[in-house]
Formats: structure tokens, sequence, C-alpha cells
């Protein structure tokens, strides 16, 4: 018999659930408190462990839940929520979550994402804090635009220390890319199609490793640009995209965007969908799907770009 456990994620605690029971156990959400839940679900010998996103609280229990061996999925927790509200519990506290979770588990089964290694959860934050800083630099810049004298001198020294702290996230980048042959092999290959830079290649390195070892379909699923049904009856609705890894969707739309001015094959993809009638951010979305298509056909066929790649 399976055994599912779902967990309740918050700041301060960790609130396990095992499919089936109604008690629940509480863990703090610090190193000791992780050890001790991957304790408790190795004596229950829990087959599949599930976890909702929660805002980054989740990431150390899931990394230790992989590495000692448990299969851990994270899920959307707006999958959780209408789940439960399905089954009628519109209540919410944090053993009821935890209650949820497991059931949900138990339905759903989701995929299990492998655990990440130490190499890529360090590349992984410092691509996030990049990221950060280069939002912090753009709000500045805005407000340098039309602040007054008193305070521009201030908002320029906090710019140019901005600046500073980019250039040295870009540094422990490149020496943790120039530390792993196979990452530096990948890179070369993602980045040969034009409109995937160096930092669009390494999001999607990090955030999302099925790349080039999955097929098209799931891909596009895990990085949210697969199209939707919604259809009923004899109507044909229009096609959507939502969910999957938020991260990939930003910096595959920023790819397509550039990709859809100087790579031929995608240039010539949304030219068709705009002549066809389609909105430019439908034809951008349909170019992030096909743009991320050919970035997993680069790498698990190991080639490089080519003008006819399709």
């Amino acid at each position: 018999m399976t055994t599912y456990a779902g967990i309740d994620i918050g700041k301060e605690y960790l609130v396990g659930n095992l499919y089936g029971e109604s008690s629940v156990k509480q863990f703090s959400n610090s190193t000791a408190g992780i050890e001790r839940l991957v304790s408790w679900l190795k004596k229950n010998e829990a087959d599949l462990v599930v976890m909702e996103a929660t805002g980054g609280y989740e990431k150390q229990a899931a990394t230790a839940l992989g590495r000692a061996g448990l299969a851990a999925a994270v899920v959307n927790p707006t999958y959780v929520r209408r789940f439960a509200e399905g089954m009628g519990t519109l209540a919410k506290t944090d053993p009821i979550d935890a209650r949820m979770i497991a059931w949900y588990g138990s339905v759903k089964q989701p995929a299990v994402r492998p655990p990440r290694s130490q190499a890529e959860e360090q590349l992984s934050a410092c691509i996030e804090r990049r990221e950060q800083l280069l939002g912090m630099r753009t709000m500045e810049k805005n407000r340098l635009q039309t602040a007054p004298q008193c305070v521009a001198g201030s908002i320029a020294q906090s710019i140019r220390a901005l600046d500073e702290q980019i250039g040295e996230m870009e540094r422990i980048i490149d020496q943790l890319v120039a530390q792993d042959e196979q990452w530096q092999a990948k890179l070369t290959c993602m980045t040969s199609c034009k409109g995937v830079g160096k930092i669009t290649a390494l999001t999607l390195l990090a955030e999302l490793p099925e790349l080039g070892q999955e097929k098209r379909g799931p891909i596009a699923a895990l990085a949210g640009v697969a199209p939707m049904n919604h259809d009923s009856g004899r109507k044909i609705g229009r096609r959507r995209t939502r969910g999957g890894r938020s991260k990939l969707r930003r910096v595959l739309y920023m790819a397509a965007l550039s990709a859809s001015r100087f790579n031929p094959t995608i240039r010539d993809f949304y030219q068709r969908l705009i002549a066809a009638g389609k909105p430019s951010s439908v034809a951008l979305v349909a170019c992030m799907h096909k743009l991320l298509t050919i970035e997993n056909a680069l790498l698990r066929k190991n080639e490089l770009w080519r003008q006819d790649f399709a």
C-alpha cells in the first residue's frame, strides 16, 4: 500500500499528515526540525511527500527530503485549494491544509522533481539575486528621473552600488559555470540559438533540470507555455497557458521578444502568426513555446542550432 504524506509549509512550522490519518505532527521549519520531519517520514515509510510552493519557505525541506532519498513533490497551492473546495472543505487551518495536501497527493500523485545539487542551488540563488538587484536598479533609475537635486546624489550612489553588486553576482555565476564542464557544454549548445543569452540559458538549466530529458509536451507544461483547451460541446474556446514555473516564463518571454526580431526561425514564425490575425501577446507565447521546444531538442540531440532548425 502506498503511503502519502502532506506537509503544510509555514515560515516557522511544518505540519505533516499521513493520508488516511486524522492526527498531524508539527515540526519547526529549521534544520533541526526538518531532520525530525525526515525521521518521522522514514519511520512511517512515506512513499510520496507532497508540499505546496510557499514563497520559498518550502525549499530547505524539499531539498533535505530529496537528499534523504524521499520522493518529494512541490505543487501549486492553487490546485490544492481548489481540490479542497471541490471536496467540500472550505475551512482553512494548518492541520486541515496538511490533510488536504496528503489527500491531493493520493489522488493526483504529482511528479517528483529531482533534488538539485548544491551547485545547482547556488546557481539558482545567484541568478535570483541578480534579478532582484536588476529590479532595484530599475526602480532607482526611475526615481532619479524625477528626483530633486537634494536626493539625486544619494540615488546615483545607490545605482553605482547596485551596479557593483550585479557585477559581483555575474562573476560568481561565471565561476560556478567554469567549475562544471557539463554546464559549459550545455551553455554552448543553448546559446547557439539566437535570442537565448547566457542568463536565460542558465536559468533554464537551474530551474528546469528536466530540459533535454523529457518530451516537448511535458517540458512545455512544466514551463507553463503549453496551451490548454477550453472547449464545451460545440464551443471551441480560446486556448490559454497557465501555471508552470514563474521564473521560466519571465526569462522565456524576454528571450522570445529578442528571438522574434533576430532569430530567423522564430521571426518568421511570429510574423506568420501576426499575418494570420493572432494578437501579438498570443504570438509571443507561441514563440516562447517554440523556443523552449528548440532548446529541449538541442540538448537532447547535443547539437548546435542552425538556421533550418525548426
